[in-house]
């Protein structure tokens, strides 16, 4: 018997803010339950499309549907409606790799445009991720393996106000102080080694920072975030917004 992973109550919270429910324009949506949890079966156990047990219908309308969803950004959106209001007493932020399989190559436009770079140590994505005071995601960006941390900062905090931005050296850049000073928040970054004047920051506090490591690692235990194995990153931000929307109901 395969495992599904929606208790009734989380459905009944999910359910009204999807597409296909009766009364919405267009033809309504086979079994909405069956294809979310045919989705997260997918993301969770890592398997190819393919291999997806037919109890949750044909594998190939279950991607198609996938990816029409993914590039209307209702994954996104319910994401979004779950996500409990962030506690802005500070935020955090930080970067995390992920090693990108063999099969997520080959998308039109090349590896750069769909976030994927390429170095000695293999195919690479990064999620930049901004996290609350109590670790709860709030945003991310996918950026090629390569791409420095900092380059994620000025999207993920553009129109969101803290008092203070926890994160670890990679965020050590005189454009991030800059931005945090002219808002008025406390930046809490150690400075880096190579920085002739080091900068103090408040070291009680950047204990704190492990809670955006643990929000990490809650959406890497689905291994089909742990390991990128789709080839767009519509797709592969479609995936983590999924994960994310359902750990938000935990």
């Amino acid at each position: 018997m395969i495992r599904t992973v929606l208790t009734d109550v989380q459905w009944e919270r999910i359910a009204p803010l999807l597409p296909g429910k009766r009364g919405d324009p267009g033809r309504p949506g086979e079994d909405n339950r069956r294809f979310v949890e045919g989705v997260l079966w997918v993301v969770r156990t890592g398997a190819p499309w393919r291999d997806l047990p037919d109890c949750f219908g044909k594998w190939f309308s279950v991607w198609k549907r996938f990816r029409r969803w993914a590039l209307r950004g209702v994954f996104e959106r319910l994401f979004r409606a779950l996500s409990h209001e962030p506690d802005f007493e500070y935020a955090l932020i930080d970067g995390t790799i992920v090693k990108v399989h063999r099969h997520a190559t080959g998308a039109k436009g090349g590896l750069s445009n769909q976030a994927i770079g390429s170095s000695r140590g293999g195919l690479t994505t990064k999620i930049v991720a901004l996290a609350d005071a109590l670790g709860n995601l709030v945003r991310f960006v996918l950026l090629p393996g390569q791409r420095h941390d900092s380059i994620g900062v000025e999207p993920l905090i553009t129109g969101i106000e803290f008092a203070a931005l926890i994160g670890d050296k990679a965020f050590d850049n005189n454009a991030v102080r800059a931005e945090l000073n002219e808002r008025g928040a406390l930046a809490v970054i150690p400075s880096k080694d190579n920085r002739k004047a080091p900068i103090p920051h408040d070291a009680d506090m950047y204990k704190w920072r492990h809670l955006i490591e643990n929000c990490f690692q809650r959406l890497k235990e689905f291994r089909r975030i742990a390991t990128r194995y789709d080839k767009t990153d519509t797709s592969f931000a479609a995936a983590i917004h999924l994960v994310a929307a359902f750990l938000a109901l935990q």
